[in-house]
């Protein structure tokens, strides 16, 4: 490996490529729907990342054109890559990360505001959750490993909405008092 990076988005690319080769729009689209709850990764950083990737030889690229479709670039692994892919797996996956949830700071001032009103804000949190639980429960079974990943993440929607609906007892119990 030409340089040494702890980035999992460049351990997720790998992976992915590992599997099957890919054009962009494919890597995209399964970037931004089926791993979107799992991964934030975006169309301009993840095509960033290949382009570094392909520099580093970690990714080769070719130019398939077909019919009249515009040309579309497609990736896939080098043997380089799979040698960054088996170190990048074994850098990362012994690491735990802690997990900051910023879209939680708000409830450290959740005794600022009049109970009713918390409870209507939270209420709309809670929805924006199941949605994110349903579209989550939607997502295709995936083979091998893939699949602990969006485990994990419908484990953690599951505790969020359980968090979520003790606050809004609790809240509910404060406005009877």
């Amino acid at each position: 490996m030409s340089e040494t990076t702890t980035d999992p988005r460049e351990l997720l690319l790998l992976g992915l490529l590992r599997r099957q080769e890919m054009h962009g729009y494919q890597l995209n689209e399964f970037l931004l729907g089926e791993l979107s709850l799992c991964a934030n990764i975006k169309k301009p950083t993840a095509y960033y990342l290949l382009k570094k990737m392909a520099e580093q030889g970690w990714i080769a690229e070719s130019v398939e054109q077909e019919g009249n479709r515009p040309p579309r670039r497609v990736y896939r692994i080098t043997p380089n890559g799979e040698q960054a892919f088996q170190q990048l797996l074994r850098q990362i996956l012994p690491i735990y990360t802690p997990t900051y949830f910023e879209s939680d700071l708000p409830l450290a001032y959740l005794d600022e505001l009049p109970p009713t009103e918390a409870r209507h804000l939270l209420k709309q949190r809670y929805e924006q959750l199941q949605q994110a639980q349903q579209a989550l429960e939607q997502t295709p079974p995936h083979a091998g490993s893939v699949q602990w990943l969006i485990e994990h993440q419908r484990r953690h929607l599951r505790l969020e909405i359980e968090l979520l609906e003790e606050i809004l007892s609790h809240l509910a119990q404060e406005a009877t008092i």
